[in-house]
């Protein structure tokens, strides 16, 4: 099927036309159609499917078609993004698929001049594209007013809630006239996020192209027991060995991304870091050096990455294991965009073996186990003690209360933590925004080999007694 098929007018496709777009993806021909029709929606599909046309292409439709024009300081339609790099991606895109028609759209984030988005606010627009935080500060400072905001699109809704942005979504939805039409986009679909959609849609079409915990046929995964003194070595051997590819390095922390950005440029390696204590200036020049191919390496965390669509990353390398098995499946599909192939490598020290048997969990394979580089100490032996900063957190259950092996705390909740970032504060400072053994990878180069599980315990014993990594 065709977008013309899909009831799209014709200055819209002539607008796809112009941008190389002809087919839809599977997520736009279930939600496109029921948008039009004037439904709610909730889509379930993985990052990198075609959301933002999804939901941008019938929200642009129904504002041209409807005549109106906004009121100074009045929107038509709000799209909430839980970070600046992704609402700056779906506001480029409303301005390409808008660009045969008369919309206007604004952007406001974070790290920008809050009076410049004033300004731009002054004299209304169609559509508001914003991050909770900064569309708070704007209420709140009379710049905008939502009571004649006929659409609402919750984009990335799962990961608004790990930021903890729900109590302004609920403050948002309070605001919206009580006849709207609303539109839920997410990766993952936990229960906060089906009562959210239950509470605030109205009988909702819900399209589901891909299950969250699936990852992307091709890429090809490894993991690699090493101890965590040795991961940066590890780091700066696996990215020499792919030389001149483009490639993504996820650490748990802005500290740790900074860290690993210093030891790989002592190394020769040249990389550079985006978090939430990173200036917008800063990100947007690392982000554009990383797509033109001027920067190889880039180190991030999750609340700053879920933003990054950069075309030809052939590698993820998760230097750190996250806490919350849902965000493996969005790190890994970084690579493997738009039907090309990608690597992802994980490093997994001892107290992150727990972590690991999450994600293989939740995806249903056993990641294959990789030879360290030449050099790098491998980490061998059961230890099933969570990481030391998930204990302090009450880590999914984990007590934290000394005793061999970390036992779960008996009986107590199952507690999943606010982010991955320490410290229970949303990273960024307030709330802001397997394949075969020895399969040849597809670019040609030569994989890392893999090597067979060994069961059982004794593994790590060394002079008598069980020798854990530490770091």
């Amino acid at each position: 099927m065709k977008f013309e098929q899909l009831g799209l007018s014709q200055p819209i496709l002539e607008a796809l036309t112009s941008l190389s777009i002809t087919d839809p993806t599977p997520i736009q021909l279930a939600a496109i159609p029921a948008a039009l029709k004037g439904n709610d929606v909730v889509g379930l599909a993985q990052t990198g499917t075609g959301k933002t046309a999804a939901f941008s292409l019938p929200l642009i439709e129904k504002i041209v078609a409807s005549g109106r024009r906004p009121a100074p300081r009045k929107v038509h339609a709000l799209i909430l993004s839980p970070t600046r790099e992704l609402a700056s991606q779906i506001h480029k895109s409303i301005r390409d698929f808008s660009r045969r028609v008369k919309l206007r759209s604004v952007l406001a984030v974070g790290g920008l001049s809050i009076n410049t988005q004033t300004k731009n606010l002054s004299g209304g627009a169609e559509i508001l594209i914003a991050t909770p935080g900064r569309l708070e500060d704007l209420i709140r400072q009379g710049a905008v007013s939502l009571d004649e905001a006929r659409f609402i699109v919750l984009d990335e809704a799962d990961q608004m809630l790990d930021i903890g942005f729900m109590p302004a979504i609920r403050r948002v939805f309070a605001q919206l006239p009580a006849k709207r039409q609303a539109m839920l986009f997410s990766a993952t679909m936990p229960d906060e996020i089906r009562k959210l959609s239950a509470k605030y849609l109205n009988n909702p079409v819900e399209v589901s192209v891909t299950p969250a915990a699936r990852t992307a046929d091709r890429i090809e995964q490894g993991v690699m027991h090493v101890s965590s003194k040795s991961k940066p070595a590890a780091l700066a051997a696996v990215i020499n060995e792919h030389e001149g590819d483009k490639v993504i390095v996820f650490a748990r922390t802005k500290h740790g991304a900074d860290k690993l950005v210093r030891r790989l440029g002592a190394g020769g390696i040249e990389a550079a870091a985006i978090h939430g204590n990173k200036s917008q200036g800063q990100r947007e020049k690392a982000l554009a050096r990383f797509r033109d191919g001027s920067l190889h390496v880039l180190v991030a965390t999750d609340i700053a990455a879920r933003g990054i669509d950069v075309p030809g990353v052939t590698l993820v390398i998760n230097h750190d294991l996250p806490n919350v098995p849902e965000v493996y499946v969005h790190r890994i599909g970084r690579t493997a965009r738009a039907g090309a192939a990608g690597l992802a490598i994980a490093f997994c020290a001892p107290d992150e073996r727990p972590l690991l048997r999450d994600i293989e969990k939740l995806i249903k394979i056993s990641v294959p186990v990789l030879d360290a580089p030449e050099g790098i100490e491998t980490a061998t032996g059961p230890v099933d003690q969570a990481p030391q900063e998930n204990q302090r957190r009450g880590h999914r259950g984990w007590s934290g209360k000394g005793g061999a092996g970390g036992q779960k705390a008996g009986g107590q909740k199952r507690r999943r933590p606010r982010n991955a970032a320490p410290g229970g504060r949303p990273e960024g400072g307030r709330a802001e925004g397997a394949s075969a053994e020895g399969q040849a990878r597809p670019d040609g180069k030569r994989p890392f080999r893999s090597k067979r599980r060994k069961s059982g315990g004794g593994n790590g014993q060394r002079n008598g007694g069980a020798q854990r990594a530490t770091g």
